[in-house]
């Protein structure tokens, strides 16, 4: 089991982004289920950084590092999926009601832009936190089991 935490980085990093694009998949666009990988990524790069360093310091230092990278991952797709339709704002022909995007405010067009900063802005910041609480987590679980 120790051979899985020493894997190169750049294997790593494959796997996740193929689980990422496939999370993306499902959730068809709408990153509900990116944001849940985020979670098991947060005990993966946890455990990996309790495998290579044997500091408090380092492995949460680590593990906050990855989950930034797992959020910017999602926040690179996101922006590239829902970034193309930022084009329809300067369209004054655009009808935002039959767009496709859920109304979730009182006016259409602002609905837009605010489904848009939900998708782009906030679906990876609460990934980012997501990642973050798992490798805590699984930190704080290390050092129960280590010092009691």
């Amino acid at each position: 089991m120790n051979r899985i935490w020493r894997l190169n980085p750049i294997v790593t990093f494959a796997a996740f982004v193929l689980l990422d694009v496939f999370c993306v998949g499902a959730g068809m666009g709408v990153p509900f289920f990116c944001i849940l990988l985020g979670f098991p990524v947060g005990w993966f790069g946890a455990r990996r950084a309790i495998a290579l360093a044997g500091d408090v310091h380092g492995v949460l230092g680590k593990a906050l590092a990855y989950a930034v990278v797992t959020s910017a991952v999602t926040f690179a797709f996101m922006a590239l999926i829902w970034g193309t339709f930022g084009t329809a704002l300067l369209d004054p022909t655009t009808d935002y009601v039959n767009l496709g995007t859920p109304l979730i405010l009182y006016e259409p067009q602002v609905s837009f832009i605010g489904w848009l900063g939900l998708m782009i802005v906030v679906s990876p910041f609460l990934q980012l936190l997501l990642a973050v609480f798992g490798s805590y987590l699984t930190v704080l679980y290390w050092l129960h089991r280590n010092r009691v």
